[in-house]
């Protein structure tokens, strides 16, 4: 059985140790970088490795062109496939990505391994708080893997730039929701990026209201329910947050609902709002 979008703990505790299968822990702390790297060592899920959002799962801010590309652009792909390389995935590995903050992080390397044409990934649904409410055990041991052979393959998802949002300004096109909580999307309590607001015609989709309380997503018809609300064309949509992240857990949500199509802005907020040439609203 192949998983693309979310594997339960019970499911993971019988194949966590199968060689076809690799396991990848995301922690993150936005305020605090080290911190996942930390967690990771004082204890994760067995056979776990660490990869590191500003490290691994992102590039370099500032593009050659010398312009700013957002808090968490996208990395060089031939980079990004060697990494995925270095955690032992081939064209035929059962990925599984968690974190412990529901997924938001996750989310990014899942919607990542699309990104360079590896269906074969899932995300821990309640990711590690549902480990452990499960009774499964934790380890502070290294799992080295011997170096995979992934190839770079056709991507799986679409982006879109800055250039095709503002080009959207005028013909409408694009749906465009926004992931962000609802007070940083109105312009309040900005703490993270250095303008407050949103790209004007944008829609609101938290993307914590993809999950229940128990940290879990919700079904898959309750997601569509909600999304069809705030689009009607997933393939004419797009999704963006601060720094390209959170969107992700936007996507995944979609995929789950079974809405596929959405394409990312990986640039989001951070980038839109770099160029004070961009309108605000």
């Amino acid at each position: 059985m192949t998983y693309s979008t979310l594997i339960s703990a019970a499911d993971l505790s019988k194949h966590i140790f199968e060689p076809g299968w690799v396991i990848l822990d995301c922690r993150h702390d936005l305020a605090n970088p080290d911190a996942g790297t930390r967690a990771y060592t004082e204890g994760h899920l067995p056979n776990a490795q660490f990869a590191h959002l500003d490290k691994d799962l992102a590039g370099e801010k500032i593009g050659d062109d010398g312009v700013f590309r957002g808090r968490h652009p996208l990395p060089d792909r031939a980079t990004f496939i060697a990494n995925l390389q270095r955690w032992g995935i081939n064209n035929d590995t059962q990925v599984v990505v968690y974190d412990a903050q529901g997924g938001m992080f996750a989310a990014r390397l899942w919607w990542m391994l699309r990104w360079v044409g590896h269906e074969k990934v899932a995300v821990l649904d309640g990711g590690l708080p549902a480990w452990l409410a499960s009774g499964m055990w934790l380890s502070t041991e290294a799992s080295p893997r011997v170096l995979g052979t992934l190839t770079d393959r056709p991507s799986l998802v679409a982006t879109v730039t800055a250039n095709d949002l503002l080009a959207n300004l005028s013909n409408e096109k694009l749906t465009v929701v926004d992931a962000r909580a609802p007070d940083r999307f109105r312009g309040e309590n900005e703490t993270i990026d250095p303008v407050g607001g949103h790209i004007p015609g944008a829609k609101n989709r938290f993307f914590k209201e993809n999950l229940q309380a128990d940290g879990n997503f919700k079904s898959a018809e309750q997601l569509r329910q909600e999304f069809s609300a705030v689009l009607a064309d997933p393939a004419q949509a797009v999704m963006q947050c601060g720094s390209g992240v959170t969107a992700c857990h936007n996507l995944l949500a979609l995929e789950i609902a079974g809405l596929q199509g959405a394409a990312l802005y990986p640039g989001s907020w951070s980038e839109w709002c770099a160029d004070p040439a961009r309108p605000v609203a």
